[in-house]
């Protein structure tokens, strides 16, 4: 049994709309065409249970900018492709914690 108790990484995204939209992150990975994170709706109440959904977005720092900004992935190839990773290492992550 774990000792530390679970903190979620929370993340507040601003859509195009100016419209705030908090997540839990996931899962951070970097592949040769950039950066990407895996995000997860937040769930309403401690009770409810955390979807099996995430979306991806792409980790972008822009020449001088502090804070790195989110952006979605336009390419459905590539989304996909990205896609694909987390899933797989959630699989991983999943399967690892069921064994034990």
């Amino acid at each position: 049994m774990c000792d530390e108790e679970y903190a979620p990484d929370i993340i507040s995204v601003i859509d195009e709309d100016g419209k705030e939209h908090i997540f839990e992150e996931l899962d951070r990975i970097e592949t040769d065409k950039g950066r990407y994170v895996a995000l997860s709706d937040l769930p309403e109440s401690p009770d409810d249970e955390m979807s099996d959904e995430f979306i991806v977005l792409k980790v972008v720092q822009e020449d001088g900018e502090e804070e790195a900004t989110l952006y979605p992935i336009e390419d459905e190839a590539e989304y996909e492709e990205v896609g694909n990773l987390f899933l797989e290492r959630f699989a991983e992550l999943y399967s690892d914690e069921e064994e034990e």
